[in-house]
């Protein structure tokens, strides 16, 4: 036996070192990553495959790729399908009939991400269509997509794209224009052979990779792919998180670019302190990416993929150097690169930006709808010590007026690492500490990641091992990692079987000490490896069904996510709905919970760069993010401090979270005015909250984000598709943030023709120009859109539950019309009853002096029904000139004042605004106030 002193101290070593800062030489770039490197040296026009026995079978076009030399080991095969809504899916694989020589072992299909019901979305293809297009030699295959679009396989030279039959059957999306798909294809090592061809596999290159001290076999060799994808007519593109990084993707090669730069890098990984404006990929993949035109026009792009991957984004005359002839419409080229997996690739072809992940999240999975606690405050920190001092920060927020929801225990709550147990000294009755916040609205969450202590005594380790359920690295024996607790291992998440198990673990029986308020995070899910290349697992471990890890690298997470999600669904007797939050992500995260944006540094510049961080999440189906409020490392100065929490307010995931090394942050510690600051911000986020949910319930509906860049709102104002430090919350408040210290002025633009009124004075601003504003030290800027009505909850409670029943306000700003529309959801904000039609959904229209609830719920014959007590207080109008004094209800027919009053109840600042003065209308019901 090794004596444990070394290993303990190389851990210490390792992880000292990743909590100091981010050390750029302890992860890869492109050019010691191999496959990177080899995509990255070839050349326009090298492609040699062409299509042959093009045919229909099963409702697809079907084809097989052949190439024009005799490099080919087996034949590709390619399908095309089409499905509602402008959807078209490219599937190539290895012809695995193929007998000399057969593929050694089928290459990973990503399981459980396309929905199961998308398939029945499918159309059946009937026909073929042949044309010679733009007077080319070669004939191309041309497939109906949609109304005004067509999906087409060009022959010679292999190219697929989407033409847009109403703008002159100009390219949309195309795949392979530049010929640079390449398809490395799976072999065995043949020892003979390769000591005589050196060429073919003898380099040990080609069977193993090195990183530092790190070695990972190949067995059966490269297996990457690459091609180029175009979006035509586009600005910009966006998407493909996790990069800290602006929302419009800048070149990554290219004239102007750095010759040394690195490409936008999908690669889950556990990065301390990460790097502001860097294309280093994060703890989440999502290899979908979004282009958007002056005309408004968005399309989109997705591959299915779970390996790593790395895109460039080509600068305009990236080519020119091959001396080939420039594509004449005008295009943005993109290169994609994958180390193994198969082309599973959807395009989407808009037109609009809310069209694009519609159609996305129709493929993936619409987010999941949330519990009305989880979008209000939350408050954590590695670690609160022991139950006195949860007791303790609890009351201090009684004691200083502040509400919150959620209070987070990290992993020293546990005993010795081991999840799903409590610290017997420190969290002796964890029962009894729950229920204490129960008793007042609140909930606690706790973290459980998927390194397993190997501990014998552990009974979760000890299962795990009996039933063989963990992963297993190259040589077949369980792997074995550092992470905090010392030596652990990883369960195999990608087994439905070990998933169901783990799920198991979250009933109360075998999470001794928890109640049905707690809650569950799941973090280092990547998953972190601090002892692993890459502080990752080894690319040559192996997963149910012999997968190798590089195989499904970037999918790991996201399957322990969803067990753990389905667990506390089975907790709840499936009517509970899970909240889980992850740090790793991939395509159907947003299915089983929200993410946030990992370990973020307490700078201006990490606050600035959550904005298009968070953006890109919500334009790739995963609403229910946020930043850590104040940053995870380091100590922020109240000003930066107070500047997070204003601007956290609007985020859709509100947490505030601090390493353990940082001083004590909590909202009262910094004086009575820095006090009084936080308390309003979070006020608002109190007071919004019935907007928020309606929010979440179209994103739930729809895929929608909640939080929106400007050109989602505004698609065809130029003027905003550069702009990422402000943001839509929804489409009628608008909120830029304050990026600077001690600033004394706001620069905002406010996009439209119409007004935009000030959300605290009710001040009027003209759309369609930029404003300087005073950078005033109460909030940062924010507005409501005029022709919008927002509904708003004023009496503020310890925590979202107690607020449940309170009356609502309505904040009416008129457009130029004097009209205004909004809506209002609510169901009971924690069951699935809403899906048997158990929810209240109203409209309200404002015309003609005219107040209108509409009922937008379909009439339900279930047995579920919701009914709410709250009543109507207030209703706020903003550009109504005061004169009235009364209004009538119909059809109660009973009069009520309108008189002036404030526009916000706390904190609030400014003329006072018209308002119709305890109307006492139910909220879920039909009803017209008519202003007399």
């Amino acid at each position: 036996m090794k004596p444990l002193a070394p290993f303990i101290l190389s851990l210490l070593f390792l992880t000292s070192q990743t909590v100091l800062s981010f050390k750029r030489e302890e992860f890869r770039n492109c050019h010691q990553t191999p496959f990177c490197k080899r995509a990255r040296s070839r050349y326009p026009g090298a492609c040699t495959l062409t299509p042959h026995s093009i045919s229909i079978s099963n409702g697809d076009l079907t084809a097989t790729l052949l190439s024009k030399t005799d490099e080919q080991i087996r034949p590709l095969i390619l399908s095309l399908s089409v499905y509602q809504d402008g959807i078209l899916r490219l599937k190539i694989d290895e012809d695995y009939n193929h007998p000399d020589p057969p593929a050694p072992k089928r290459r990973f299909q990503v399981p459980d991400v396309v929905l199961p019901e998308f398939e029945s979305n499918k159309l059946w293809l009937q026909r073929l269509s042949t044309e010679t297009v733009d007077g080319e030699s070669s004939p191309s295959t041309v497939v109906y997509l949609s109304d005004g679009y067509d999906a087409v396989l060009r022959h010679d030279p292999f190219e697929i794209y989407i033409r847009d039959k109403k703008s002159g059957n100009q390219k949309l999306i195309s795949l392979n224009s530049h010929q640079l798909f390449d398809f490395e294809q799976l072999r065995v090592k043949q020892e003979k052979q390769d000591s005589d061809n050196n060429e073919d596999s003898g380099s040990d290159d080609n069977w193993e990779e090195r990183f530092r001290s790190h070695t990972d076999t190949r067995p059966y060799g490269p297996q990457s792919i690459s091609f180029d994808v175009s979006f035509y007519n586009a600005e910009f593109v966006s998407g493909i998180p996790e990069h800290a990084t602006s929302l419009a993707l800048k070149p990554t090669r290219g004239p102007g670019v750095e010759k040394d730069s690195e490409p936008y890098r999908l690669f889950n990984l556990d990065v301390f302190e990460y790097l502001n404006e860097s294309p280093f990929g994060l703890y989440g993949s999502i290899p979908l990416m979004i282009s958007h035109g002056k005309e408004g026009r968005s399309a989109g792009f997705f591959w299915l993929n779970a390996a790593e991957m790395q895109i460039d984004v080509l600068g305009d005359g990236w080519d020119a150097e091959y001396g080939i002839e420039l594509v004449k419409q005008k295009s943005i080229d993109t290169f994609w690169m994958s180390e193994a997996g198969i082309v599973d690739a959807f395009f989407f072809v808009g037109p609009g930006p809310k069209d694009v992940v519609k159609q996305y999240t129709s493929v993936t999975g619409r987010p999941s709808m949330p519990q009305l606690f989880s979008i209000a405050y939350h408050q954590c920190r590695w670690n609160y010590r022991d139950e006195e001092d949860v007791e303790n920060v609890d009351a201090k927020f009684d004691e200083h007026d502040i509400p919150y929801d959620v209070l987070w225990l990290d992993i020293e709550h546990t005993d010795g690492k081991r999840y799903f147990t409590w610290d017997p000294v420190l969290f002796p009755n964890p029962e009894e500490m729950q229920k204490k916040l129960a008793a007042k609205g609140r909930h606690m969450v706790t973290i459980v990641d998927p390194h397993i202590k190997r501990d014998d005594s552990f009974r979760v380790h000890k299962e795990a091992t009996e039933k063989g359920y963990y992963v297993r690295d190259a040589s077949g024996k369980d792997f074995d990692g550092w992470c905090w607790p010392g030596s652990s291992s990883y369960l195999d998440m990608v087994n439905p079987e070990i998933r169901s198990w783990w799920g198991d673990k979250f009933s109360y029986e075998n999470y001794v000490g928890s109640t049905p308020s707690l809650y569950i995070w799941n973090d280092m899910n990547e998953p972190s490896v601090f002892n692993g290349p890459e502080v990752s697992m080894p690319r040559d471990a192996l997963h149910h069904g012999d997968i190798e890890h590089r195989e499904l690298h970037n999918a790991y997470g996201y399957y322990f996510h969803m067990a753990t999600s389905n667990g506390l669904l089975k907790r709840g007797v499936g009517n509970d709905r899970p909240f889980v939050l992850s740090r790793a992500f991939f395509p159907g995260s947003q299915r089983y919970g929200s993410v946030w944006t990992g370990d973020n540094t307490a700078d201006w510049d990490h606050l600035r760069v959550s904005v298009p961080m968070i953006l890109t999440l919500g334009l790739s189906g995963i609403s229910f993010s946020g930043a850590d409020v104040g940053g995870f490392f380091g100590n922020p100065e109240p000003e930066l401090l107070v500047r997070w929490y204003q601007l956290g307010a609007f985020y859709p995931f509100f947490r505030a979270h601090a390493h353990q090394d940082t001083k004590r942050r909590e909202p009262w510690l910094f004086g009575e005015k820095n006090t009084r600051l936080i308390r309003e911000a979070i006020h608002v986020r109190y007071m919004l909250l019935p907007y928020f949910y309606t929010l979440f319930r179209e994103a739930n509906t729809t895929g929608i984000p909640v939080m929106r860049p400007l050109w989602m709102e505004f698609p065809s104002d130029e003027i905003t598709f550069s702009n990422d430090e402000a943001f839509m919350v929804g489409s009628s408040l608008l909120v830029q943030g304050i990026y600077t210290e001690r600033a004394k002025y706001a620069s905002v633009y406010l996009p439209g023709k119409e007004l935009w009124y000030d959300i605290r004075t009710g001040a009027a601003y003209k759309g369609g120009k930029t404003h300087k504003l005073e950078a005033k030290e109460e909030s940062v800027p924010a507005f409501q859109r005029a022709g919008t009505i927002i509904p708003r909850k004023d009496r503020l409670r310890r925590s979202s539950t107690q607020m449940v029943n309170d009356p609502y306000t309505l904040v009416i700003a008129l457009n130029s019309s004097q009209a205004a529309e909004g809506e209002l959801y609510i169901d009971d904000g924690k069951s699935y009853e809403f899906l048997q039609g158990a929810y209240i959904h109203r409209r309200f229209v404002f015309a003609n002096g005219k107040l209108t609830s509409i009922n937008l719920a379909p009439s339900s014959s279930s047995k579920s029904q919701f009914s709410s007590k709250s009543i109507l207080e207030r209703i706020i109008l903003l550009g109504y000139s005061p004169g009235p004094k009364n209004a009538l209800i119909e059809p109660a027919n009973q009069k009520t004042e309108v008189e002036l009053g404030p526009l916000m109840l706390q904190g609030g600042r400014g003329s006072s605004v018209v308002t119709i003065r305890k109307p006492a209308v139910q909220v879920s019901d039909d009803w017209t106030i008519k202003i007399l």
